[in-house]
């Protein structure tokens, strides 16, 4: 009970002093966050506690800090009546259905037979392993503490701070912004060409791609404005369409395997007309694919020679032969072995076996019925276009809320699907490679089979599982996307890290993110204006990337600063993991596309430079602060190897100020013209003294110290403050020249005002304080500086032009020729000019002097004009002023 009183007993006396308890004080309110090092739980505990109570606070202390609230939006529900998820229901679905996409239906057979089963294996292979590397580092993360729902911008910003959480926070939600721009344009896609091609407004898209490429952005405008208008009116519609939409996705593939096995001996439902060796489109194969005269196939490759009976043909369907050949051949076929090897080609080539020149270009320079490449590829290309494939395993930490048991369910359930998914993407790559012919898995849109989709006519029954499934999905990962992205952008505007994001922190009377919904629907307009999943895959693979490569930045930094609070209970990580999955985003982004890498990267660094410049008040005990205590540490560390070599010194500014009795600096002007001096660099600590006893003193001593920080604040000094409460003024002025810095961080020059009223005083202390002070400062071999009517120096503000003249005393050591040329570095003394003024005696060459000295500021680099004077009355001793 004795430390009991000790702790919450006082006398009541004096701010902050021993009626102030040391955990929940009356003051500690009022008090910064750095001033109270020893107040770990201090909200919790402004009543005085039983030691029950403190332990139950404790238990259920979470060291998360809480999303923002909106006054405006509906109360949330207890924590205990919510729904209460295990690990299938709330995190490995979910990912299931968010990782499993689009380009999995409409995309993935393209890029098997364009790159080849060996580096499409390799494609997806490497995508896979960004996303497991991402998920352990996630998980760690996630594991650490309670993470709330917000996914990687909560899991970042909270690592990595306000900054580095802002800047991936606009990049996460402007990547699932445009997510659901590609998948509206996918489903688009599996309407307009498989399903109901009659539906295309601007004529036959198989001729021309610019037109399939309209239709797609007329139709998606339109598709974009019914989803949008049903996330506006009814997210609970969004939520229960899930639903289905996962079971869409799941019987989808289990139909593409079965159809696999179904089709062991390959048959005969799609067959392609090949002329050589390019593959045909636009006819029916089994009546028209013939070389007869008068034939479909004649009609297109001959024609009359104008004004003669002479019929002229293309000189390739006249040396080339016409075969027919089945598209579907079947695992038993051995076709696998011609589809090992990549077909890459340029844009505007034509779809042909092999790569001989005379088969894949167009020499005619009209392609017919030929199937023409559309699109440059690449190895590097490939990657962008699938990864977007892989994203979506942040659907489980964005539930965290919901879930009974999230530290064990986000890392067991994320692993599990990316596993899952990873393990169907791979089987489906050799599966696809060993079924189906090589012409007609590098025919996109299916136009040599009548525009069929590939993977349907592969699937069992038939193809409207999965043209009904897969556009279903879509639908249901489109609406979830743009479900997602505005209650992010809200997310981070509540946070209020981002000042122009402000207005969007505002929810509708139903507690939707209103403003934030019109802003999502605006851009993924844009997204959909480019009217091509090719070109939004690799764009937003950008945004993902970096999300992904900041997740495991911020593990590897917390696990190398090794911080007290890093204690993820999933211990299955390593810091090399973290490294590995950053470097293996960083070379996929550039890979894929370096100019849309450094459009990220700018974006990225725009926010961030903009976070930074308004002042992102916010502390979340961020890895990058540990990391910057890290290295403070390691420099200091450095510095005290040895001293400073002459070409590294500096003057590191001491400012002993003079508090007038409302503890405001009476020589304001002495920090704007240390600021001068330093230009806004080096070190620079202000300092004050107060006489008095520290117990009862501390609360004056604060109130002090603020005010210090004001001042230097306003007068843009860029350094620290400190007060100190001493017995008398000179001990307290000789104390913080001796203490004051840590290491090789500490002062060489102190300034130090000009006591004005030493002659017409009394009171001796006015004058002894200043003498002591000097005698201390030269007993710790520092620099003084004087500056004597300060009042009348400029404002940091002004620009003053005229001479720096420097009387100078050569055995200085320099400093008064360092003096005027740092002044000059700041823009109040940029415009003036330097004059040097030295004493020479009568027996002195002054004219020798003046050259002498010319030298040597010409060694210096110093541009100045030199004068002597010469003393002719009576003689200078060479270290008077």
């Amino acid at each position: 009970m004795l430390l009991n009183e000790c702790f919450f007993t006082g006398d009541g006396g004096g701010v902050g002093g021993d009626g102030d308890p040391i955990v929940g004080g009356v003051n500690s309110e009022k008090k910064s966050g750095y001033e109270t090092n020893l107040y770990l739980y201090s909200e919790e505990m402004e009543d005085r506690p039983r030691i029950s109570t403190l332990l139950s606070s404790l238990a259920n202390y979470s060291n998360t800090i809480p999303a923002a609230t909106d006054i405006d939006s509906k109360p949330a529900p207890a924590a205990g009546g919510g729904a209460r998820m295990g690990t299938l229901i709330g995190v490995f679905l979910p990912c299931i259905q968010n990782i499993f996409g689009v380009i999995l239906f409409i995309r993935l057979t393209w890029v098997v037979g364009t790159a080849g089963a060996i580096q499409c294996f390799f494609i997806v292979l490497c995508c896979c392993c960004v996303t497991m590397l991402t998920a352990i580092s996630m998980s760690a993360i996630a594991t650490n503490g309670v993470v709330p729902a917000g996914g990687s911008y909560f899991m970042i910003s909270r690592s990595l701070g306000p900054e580095f959480g802002g800047a991936v926070g606009m990049l996460f939600y402007t990547g699932t912004t445009l997510a659901a721009a590609m998948y509206i344009i996918g489903a688009v896609e599996i309407v307009l060409t498989y399903m109901a091609p009659s539906m295309s407004i601007f004529g036959d898209f198989t001729q021309d791609p610019n037109i399939m490429y309209n239709n797609f952005r007329v139709y998606g405008t339109c598709l974009l404005l019914v989803m949008g208008t049903i996330v506006f009116v009814g997210v609970k519609f969004v939520n229960k369409f899930a639903t289905v939409a996962l079971a869409c996705v799941i019987l989808s593939i289990i139909a593409v395997y079965v159809g696999l096995f179904v089709n062991f001996n390959g048959n005969d439902s799609l067959k392609m007309c090949i002329l050589g060796k390019r593959l045909l489109k636009d006819l029916d194969v089994l009546t028209q694919c013939n070389k007869n005269p008068g034939g479909h196939l004649y009609n297109v490759y001959c024609h009359n020679v104008t004004n003669t009976t002479t019929t002229k043909c293309d000189p390739y369907y006249l040396e080339s032969n016409v075969t027919i050949i089945n598209g579907i051949r079947g695992l038993a076929s051995g076709v696998f072995l011609e589809n090992i090897w990549d077909s890459f080609q340029e844009d505007g080539q034509l779809i042909a076996f092999g790569n001989n020149p005379k088969d894949i270009d167009n020499m005619a320079g009209k392609s017919y019925n030929q199937i023409t490449v559309d699109l440059t590829t690449s190895f590097t290309i490939l990657i962008g276009i699938f990864f977007p494939s892989v994203t979506g395993i942040m659907a489980g930490s964005n539930r965290s809320g919901d879930l009974a048991d999230a530290q064990k369910s986000i890392p067991i359930g994320t692993i599990c699907a990316i596993l899952t998914t990873s393990t169907v993407y791979l089987s489906n790559v050799l599966l696809f490679a060993g079924t189906v012919d090589n012409l007609l898995l590098r025919d996109k849109f299916g136009q040599s089979i009548g525009g069929k989709l590939v993977v349907a006519n592969i699937a069992w029954p038939n193809q409207w599982v999965i043209l009904i499934g897969s556009f279903l999905s879509t639908l249901g990962a489109g609406l979830q996307s743009l479900t997602g992205a505005p209650r992010l952008l809200q997310a981070i505007a509540k946070d209020s890290i981002i000042p122009f994001l402000t207005p969007f922190a505002v929810s509708s009377s139903r507690g939707e993110p209103t403003r934030a919904l019109v802003l999502t629907v605006i851009i993924c307009q844009c997204g959909i204006l480019l009217g091509n999943v090719d070109y939004l895959a690799p764009l937003l693979s950008m945004f993902f990337l970096m999300c992904y490569g900041f997740v495991n930045l911020a593990c590897a930094l917390q696990t190398l600063l090794r911080t007290p609070n890093w204690r993820p209970r999933f211990k299955y990580y390593h810091w090399s993991l973290s490294f590995l999955g950053l470097a293996l985003c960083i070379a996929i982004m550039f890979m894929t596309s370096w100019y849309y890498a450094l459009l990220a990267m700018g974006m990225a660094g725009c926010i961030y430079k903009y976070i930074e410049y308004r002042g992102a008040e916010k502390e979340w005990g961020d890895g990058i602060r540990g990391l910057a205590l890290s290295a403070a540490r390691y420099s200091l560390l450095r510095l005290e190897e040895g001293p400073p070599h002459t070409k590294n010194w500096r003057p590191q500014i001491l400012i002993l100020a003079k508090l007038t009795d409302d503890l405001v600096p009476k020589y304001r002007k002495l920090f704007a013209f240390a600021s001068q001096l330093k230009a806004g660099k080096g070190l620079t600590i202000c300092v004050s003294c107060i006489a008095g006893d520290y117990i009862q003193n501390s609360g004056e001593a604060l109130a002090a110290k603020q005010s210090l920080r004001n001042t230097a604040n306003e007068e843009k000094v860029k350094g620290f403050v400190d007060v100190l409460v001493a017995g008398n003024i000179v001990d307290g002025l000789s104390s913080l020249v001796q203490t004051t810095g840590l290491g090789g961080m500490k002062p060489n020059t102190v300034i130090l005002g000009w006591p004005y009223g030493w002659k017409k005083s009394e009171d001796k202390r006015s004058w002894r304080v200043f003498l002591q002070t000097v005698r201390s400062v030269a007993a710790a071999r520092m620099a003084l500086l004087v500056p004597k009517g300060i009042n009348f120096f400029p404002d940091s503000t002004e620009k003053v032009v005229g001479n720096i003249d420097v009387w100078w005393i050569v055995h200085d050591g320099g400093l008064l020729m360092l003096l005027p040329f740092l002044l000059k570095q700041h823009r109040t003394w940029k415009n003036c000019k330097m004059r040097i003024f030295t004493v020479a005696q009568m027996e002195d060459n002054s004219i020798q002097m003046k050259k002498d000295l010319k030298k040597f500021l010409y060694d210096l680099r110093i541009e100045a004009e030199v004068e002597i004077v010469e003393m002719v009355i009576f003689p200078c001793n060479r270290f008077t002023l």
